[in-house]
């Protein structure tokens, strides 16, 4: 199969991508147009693939009781603010109409849904170009900005005995309302923002038991500047070494939010040992004591959704990728936005940005041929 030639290939159309996308278009690129598949295209191009089949990234899959104000860390998209909204109505419909308003204001011409099987080198040659290979075509391009987030990805622990539970087992992910949960038992494992915030809300209607692996560190300054600034240090510290990028609780500690402080006013804010193993009624906690559960729900995070990326060859033996700056420093064609340091709104804003920026720098070089760049080195 022919592929077509752009110079930016953009996988994934949540905040990171789309942040991306608009940088490239007031940077002079182009979408390529539906006639490129089979031809080379002219002139600075990019194009954005989405595995999703509508706009919205993450937010479209979001439980329906996550309203717009209690939702954590909506950052509006470059160059148009979020449009005044219903403090009530679910984020999961107010922010993917953004998001798809957002996509046709700038025309940036998603194609959706695409599945990337994977990106590789089309050659020995470091300056040369990678294929981004699809369900849809093959492309070819100069630079990859991946953009795939994490959302796909949920991160189930392995314990003891899980295949024996007769109960229901889920993740956050698959999480749509408390009221499924209603007049039931249901353990909550997690120590993030999600958990805390599903066992405020489940324990409403439910009787919950709330289990974490690690004793839990509250920080009682709160998430303020400060703690953010601790906790990108600490994560793009990670990355660099290779490092997986971690939550940041690893990096900060807890802090109080609305849903902790209403918990632990009704006093269900009661954290517990981690079970040791999982039996068909219920678990067997570190001191034999058999707590009955009728739901276990997983609040354990997600993981880079980055298997397409193997081809590369990228992976350290601790299980991440070497990434400085958004940057992939064993592969500088690559940049992994909305991974690791820049996995929150704001930080996946900035990434795109900063991606787009280092991407005319090479061009920049590249055109200035080897006198120029010479003299700029």
């Amino acid at each position: 199969m022919e592929a077509a030639h752009v110079d930016v290939v953009v996988i994934g159309a949540g905040q990171a991508g789309l942040s991306a996308a608009y940088n490239l278009r007031r940077r002079g690129f182009v979408p390529a147009a539906p006639g490129d598949i089979l031809s080379q295209a002219s002139g600075r191009s990019f194009v954005v693939l989405d595995a999703e089949s509508a706009p919205g990234g993450a937010w479209q899959h979001r439980w329906e009781s996550l309203r717009m104000e209690t939702v954590n860390g909506i950052h509006e998209l470059p160059g148009f603010a979020v449009p005044p909204a219903d403090p009530r109505a679910p984020a999961r419909a107010v922010l993917p109409a953004y998001f798809d308003e957002y996509e046709r204001r700038f025309d940036l011409r998603v194609r959706r849904p695409v599945e990337v099987h994977r990106v590789e080198r089309e050659d020995a040659d470091p300056r040369g170009r990678l294929r981004v290979v699809t369900d849809t075509g093959v492309w070819s391009t100069r630079w990859v900005i991946n953009a795939t987030g994490t959302w796909r990805r949920p991160f189930w622990p392995h314990y003891p005995g899980a295949e024996t539970f007769t109960g229901r087992q889920l993740h956050v992910h698959d999480y749509v309302s408390a009221g499924d949960f209603a007049g039931q038992r249901v353990i909550i494992v997690g120590a993030g923002i999600s958990a805390i915030q599903l066992l405020d809300e489940i324990s409403r209607v439910a009787d919950t038991l709330w289990v974490t692996r690690d004793e839990l560190r509250w920080d009682a300054g709160g998430f303020d500047t400060a703690a953010r600034i601790a906790a990108i240090a600490g994560v793009e510290e990670r990355v660099r070494r290779g490092l997986p990028p971690g939550s940041v609780i690893s990096v900060t500690g807890l802090h109080w939010n609305r849903w902790a402080e209403s918990a632990q006013q009704r006093g269900v804010l009661v954290r517990h040992p981690m079970f040791e193993r999982i039996e068909p009624g219920g678990v067997r906690m570190p001191d034999g004591r058999f707590e009955r559960a009728d739901a276990i729900l997983w609040a354990t995070g997600f993981r880079a959704d980055i298997p397409h990326l193997a081809p590369l060859a990228l992976r350290t033996a601790a299980g991440g990728i070497r990434v400085a700056n958004g940057r992939a420093i064993d592969e500088p064609r690559l940049f992994l936005i909305g991974y690791g340091p820049s996995q929150s709104t704001v930080g996946a804003n900035r990434a795109g940005r900063d991606a787009v920026r280092a991407i005319m720098t090479d061009a920049t070089f590249s055109a200035a041929g080897p006198r120029e760049a010479v003299a700029r080195a």
